[in-house]
């Protein structure tokens, strides 16, 4: 078996958040300002509408805030993705609104994040946006979570001051059980400690922003996890006449979620249980001996199975128990509450199921951080639900895996989408099929 492993990628995808007026748009045109990752041209509408405003300088929060309305505004509405790059790695940066009401583009922009970061104003300290965003960076198991204590020179970069802000974030932190936490103190407008350390802040001993970024290691390593390897395509050529080597030809195509594959392993296809082995695995430039977390394959199996759109190819050693029943956190992100009952669609890797939200377990009260009773889920509620399933999907808990124990809730009519789950527990069906009702 090959002994190959994949070069450390440099990438890194940071999602930012913030309560409004933190100064979130400001700290990201600060850090492509002054990481010398905008264009000419850019500076220059930037400056061109700074003056138009009578500013005296360049209002860096033009550089994110690209949409007309966030600009009249000076609000950011929508998750706005910038890429840029030093000379040490590359980034992915989701750049994700402050509105409460926005709370859905900040799950979405943090869903796939290596790092967050969490912008608070060191004169306002913790608000309720700011614990419902690390709430949300905990429940959706960001790997590291940095926040950004804003405006440090408007208390004359008081270290006392930040020391209060820091005590607060930490505290909170603790227990939203966040493991991995950077406090930086920061000044989006003035670039003390985004790029390179301030000496404005002497008793701050820590790295500033971007040599930090520079240093984190991304999520997960695809050696960490197990192979998992969602089917999105069956490729069975039809036509001779294309090339006769091709004519038997049977492949599965997708992309690999989790882990690694090599030719030879033992896999198990969900939900039918069939175990088989991998004979090959093909790419556009050619066929290779192993495949990664990331990479678009097709695989090509030892035996002929029935294997469709939704089934899963997963590690034969360490496979998941195909589930109907499921216990999750979900984040609702529709202006119709949510209440036990409700019909959905569930949509969980490549496959889509008919599903029902049996019971609300409680709501997650952001003062205190416990759960609270509640018949419904209004508009950003984070809370626990029991789902029936009307078919088996292969979950595991998000704890163990952020990319199959994850889901979304569908509007089955509208196909809008109602919310973002996380699985906490999934079991096969403990009810008679009398109790599903479509």
């Amino acid at each position: 078996m090959s002994t190959t492993t994949q070069e450390t990628p440099t990438l890194l995808r940071l999602a930012t958040a913030g309560s409004v007026d933190d100064g979130k748009s400001t700290l990201v045109g600060r850090l492509l300002h002054d990481s010398k990752s905008i264009l000419a041209d850019q500076l220059d509408a930037v400056e061109r509408v700074s003056r138009s405003r009578g500013l005296a300088g360049p209002d860096l929060a033009l550089l994110t805030d690209g949409l007309r309305a966030e600009r009249e505004q000076g609000i950011t509405i929508d998750v706005a993705y910038r890429y840029f790059a030093t000379a040490r790695r590359s980034f992915v940066l989701a750049d994700c609104p402050g509105h409460v009401q926005y709370t859905r583009n900040t799950v979405t922009g943090s869903s796939t994040a290596d790092a967050i970061v969490l912008l608070v104003d060191v004169r306002h300290g913790v608000l309720e946006q700011t614990r419902r965003h690390l709430a949300v960076a905990g429940l959706l198991r960001v790997p590291q979570v940095i926040v950004a204590v804003n405006k440090i020179d408007l208390v004359g970069f008081d270290s006392a001051a930040f020391d209060q802000v820091d005590a607060q974030i930490r505290e909170l932190a603790e227990d939203l059980g966040i493991p991995a936490l950077t406090v930086i103190p920061v000044s989006a407008l003035l670039g003390d400690n985004v790029v390179d350390h301030s000496a404005n802040t002497p008793w701050y001993h820590g790295p500033a922003l971007l040599e930090l970024l520079e240093e984190l290691p991304t999520a997960d390593h695809p050696e960490t996890e197990a192979f998992r390897f969602p089917v999105q395509y069956v490729l069975r050529p039809q036509a001779a006449a294309l090339s006769p080597e091709f004519v038997e030809y049977r492949g599965y195509a997708g992309q690999v979620a989790s882990g690694v594959v090599r030719v030879g392993d033992e896999v198990v296809a969900l939900p039918s249980g069939r175990g088989v082995r991998v004979e090959g695995i093909d790419t556009a430039d050619g066929s290779r001996s192993e495949a990664f977390a990331g990479e678009s394959v097709t695989l090509r199996l030892s035996d002929d199975i029935d294997l469709a759109r939704g089934d899963l190819i997963a590690a034969a050693e360490d496979a998941p128990v195909p589930a109907k029943e499921l216990d999750a956190f979900v984040c609702w992100l529709n202006e119709r509450p949510l209440r036990a009952g409700t019909k959905v669609l569930l949509k969980h890797t490549t496959r889509t199921v008919r599903a029902q939200v049996r019971e609300i377990e409680g709501r997650l009260d952001l003062d205190t951080l416990t759960s609270e009773p509640g018949e419904s889920l209004e508009l950003n509620d984070i809370g626990r639900v029991k789902i029936r399933l009307a078919g088996e999907i292969a979950a595991e808990p998000y704890a163990r895996s952020r990319r199959t124990g994850s889901f979304l809730l569908v509007d089955a009519d509208s196909g809008q989408t109602l919310a973002a789950g996380m699985v906490t527990g999934a079991r096969a069906e403990q009810r008679s099929d009398a109790d599903w009702v479509i």
